[in-house]
């Protein structure tokens, strides 16, 4: 698929891109079983009481979500930001603004994750670095890496070097901001409960956040219905990270949850969040 049709696809307005998204949503669930099972697994894991009607109405919104994201890479950062129609809790940010203090600005795959970060690099006197890794399909990273590389934004590869970058940003009182909910490669990461299940956890948050003092904000985009747009919503972390990783991924996943029950119909349950990475240890459940 050409750049140009992206761009084109990317330009409808967002009813009708939403729309588009929806039925793609609806596709993939009929087409792919694979994708079937883990997105019912996951979503019954969290929510067995109201699965029904929560599943029915996450297939199109995630499809919803596939489809902004081209909106967020190609569209331009100032359209992109009018997408935003509220922001609730932008105080916090500039609390820490006002204080000099770095931030990491923490949202999961919830909502429109990248108009989200886009809208926030726009409020920021300086950039805001966000750790990214490459998509499964190779030819869509230079178009992700040209929406996201541009205006106040930066990127840092999920590697030693990505990690490094992230680093000198917060040590010069600048922002990053990561997708927490992505499970680490082996070694790098932490069994730790998530919705009742063991996930393989990131240990890089808490670790950078105590290297830096950073102040930790969780946000997210909820996709307001009918094409409407979106209102950000930007909280503190609650509670604080102690330095021991398994007390500190449990807090970190305990807030992901946090956010994910605000709307979780936008979440993207069709993320296999319970894989195993080569190189990580089984989970000892009994730790945990």
């Amino acid at each position: 698929m050409s750049t140009l049709l992206l761009r084109c696809i990317s330009a409808l307005p967002l009813l009708l891109l939403h729309a588009i998204g929806a039925l793609a949503g609806w596709l993939a669930w009929l087409l792919d079983r694979g994708y079937r099972t883990r997105f019912r697994d996951n979503l019954r894991q969290a929510y067995s009481s109201n699965y029904n009607h929560l599943l029915r109405n996450s297939i199109a919104q995630n499809g919803m979500g596939a489809l902004e994201l081209l909106a967020a890479w190609t569209r331009p950062v100032h359209a992109v930001s009018r997408l935003v129609r509220h922001c609730e809790g932008w105080q916090h940010a500039e609390a820490a603004l006002a204080e000099k203090r770095p931030i990491i600005f923490v949202t999961p795959h919830l909502g429109g994750f990248d108009i989200a970060g886009r809208y926030v690099s726009t409020r920021l006197p300086y950039p805001l670095t966000a750790m990214y890794r490459p998509p499964k399909l190779a030819w869509l990273e230079p178009i992700m890496q040209a929406g996201r590389a541009r205006d106040n934004g930066r990127t840092a590869p999920a590697t030693a070097a990505g990690v490094r970058i992230l680093m000198r940003a917060l040590k010069s009182g600048e922002a990053t901001i990561i997708l927490p909910d992505q499970a680490p490669s082996g070694g790098e990461g932490i069994w730790a409960p998530f919705f009742g299940k063991p996930a393989y956890t990131m240990s890089l948050l808490p670790r950078l956040a105590h290297a830096t003092d950073a102040v930790v904000l969780f946000f997210f985009a909820e996709r307001l219905s009918w094409g409407r747009g979106f209102k950000v919503h930007i909280q503190p972390m609650q509670g604080a990270f102690s330095g021991d990783r398994l007390a500190d991924a449990c807090l970190l996943n305990q807030n992901i949850e946090s956010l994910i029950k605000m709307a979780p119909t936008q979440y993207l349950w069709s993320y296999n969040r319970y894989k195993h990475p080569a190189g990580a240890p089984l989970p000892d459940e009994a730790q945990i």
